[in-house]
């Protein structure tokens, strides 16, 4: 089974600010210089991963899209937390980056219908 988290580290920072959720969310490069993650609330404005900011930074403040700084300090730990919750459902996963995942089951026949039901319950806990 495989998980990915979704607009992964626009979505960690608004773990943080609550008052972010379903808002529009970009984070910088290391150097602030290029989009490399946003949410489909700033996607719709027309926003694309790789776009330099210079470029777009008028259209942010148009559509008051929150932009963020990277903190790979803050995505690695949320990281981690995610892991831990996955091995709770799964008896082995493999990180495959910060964040996406392959979970492992050894043995068993398990229908499509209890794999789906599992990626359901795994998804409302995170």
């Amino acid at each position: 089974m495989h998980a990915d988290g979704n607009s992964f580290y626009a979505s960690c920072e608004q773990i943080y600010r609550p008052d972010l959720r379903g808002k529009p969310v970009a984070v910088l490069s290391n150097n602030d210089g290029i989009i490399i993650a946003l949410n489909k609330e700033a996607k719709a404005f027309g926003v694309k991963r790789g776009d330099p900011f210079f470029k777009v930074e008028s259209l942010c403040r148009q559509h008051d899209i929150a932009v963020f700084s990277s903190n790979y300090t803050l995505y690695a730990d949320i990281s981690k937390r995610i892991a831990s919750i996955y091995l709770e459902y799964a008896p082995d996963i493999e990180e495959y980056s910060i964040d996406e995942s392959f979970f492992f089951f050894y043995g068993g026949n398990r229908s499509v219908e209890e794999f789906h039901d599992l990626g359901m319950e795994r998804k409302k806990r995170n």
